[in-house]
């Protein structure tokens, strides 16, 4: 699980239930199911009406991206390529089809499939940079599902707060039942608040984050097997690759290769 995802949610929970007892508040005093169901069910059926059935049925498959870690390494996949690009200098392109069946990443699988193939580079490009667009676009979809529940929700906690407001006004002769209306009337917008900048927007940020991730690294792919195709220097493809890792990601990777043993280095020097 990502702590990160677990840390947030944990915090959250302990500063809200902190804000709500403090100054002698109870629990009770934020729990209303008309008031929820005003707010997430208005919330959730706007949002449904701007997607379709299909897009839909793919948002639960998001959630648990949310919260699991991601295990795809940028280290892992450029000493991958580098090691390929050794074995395509020394036995040929064809050698690479062998260990195919070896490699977990498809998109990676499919663009060494057309190296063998002897595609053009071109082409090559072309159709692994198609995918990858429409995988953005996929991607978006559960982003924007989440950006657009953010939207939502506090505008349809405005809306609660409006109805609750209007019920208030018909009770104006019973000075009694003013304070307990309106602070009803209130919790519909706290709802709406919370949902939104607790759940949705964290959740949108973090799908496109991995979106983002995701991308780069299959956009490093494309690169290392181009660089194989045209029998490029492997010590020059790796330090191409490497210019897709963050500063403190290029001096973990090098801290990791510099615990190779000497072979290793000569290799990658040839």
């Amino acid at each position: 699980m990502d702590l990160a995802t677990l840390l947030g949610f944990l915090l959250g929970v302990s500063f809200i239930v902190y804000g709500m007892l403090e100054g002698g508040g109870s629990m009770s005093s934020f729990w209303s199911i008309s008031s929820m169901a005003v707010t997430m069910g208005g919330g959730i059926a706007s949002t449904i009406i701007g997607f379709t059935m299909e897009d839909l049925k793919k948002i639960g498959k998001l959630i648990p991206i949310i919260f699991k870690k991601q295990d795809n390494s940028p280290f892992q996949t450029i000493q991958m390529l580098v090691e390929m690009s050794q074995k395509a200098r020394r036995e040929g392109l064809l050698a690479l089809e062998s260990g195919q069946e070896n490699i977990k990443e498809n998109y990676l699988r499919k663009a060494l499939e057309l190296v063998v193939d002897g595609v053009e580079p071109e082409i090559i490009r072309d159709s692994m940079q198609l995918e990858l667009d429409n995988m953005g676009v996929r991607h978006g979809k559960g982003i924007a599902f989440f950006k657009t529940l953010a939207a939502e929700f506090p505008a349809w906690g405005m809306i609660g707060t409006m109805l609750g407001l209007i019920n208030l006004l018909k009770s104006l002769d019973d000075p009694a039942s003013i304070g307990p209306a309106m602070s009803l009337a209130l919790v519909t917008t706290f709802y709406g608040s919370v949902l939104s900048n607790w759940v949705c927007i964290p959740i949108a940020t973090k799908l496109q984050q991995t979106s983002e991730e995701e991308i780069r690294l299959k956009e490093m792919m494309i690169e290392g097997v181009l660089s194989i195709q045209s029998g490029e220097n492997p010590r020059i493809m790796e330090h191409r690759l490497k210019t897709f890792l963050s500063p403190d990601q290029r001096e973990e990777y090098e801290r990791m290769i510099s615990g190779e043993e000497p072979n290793a280095e000569r290799n990658r020097e040839q």
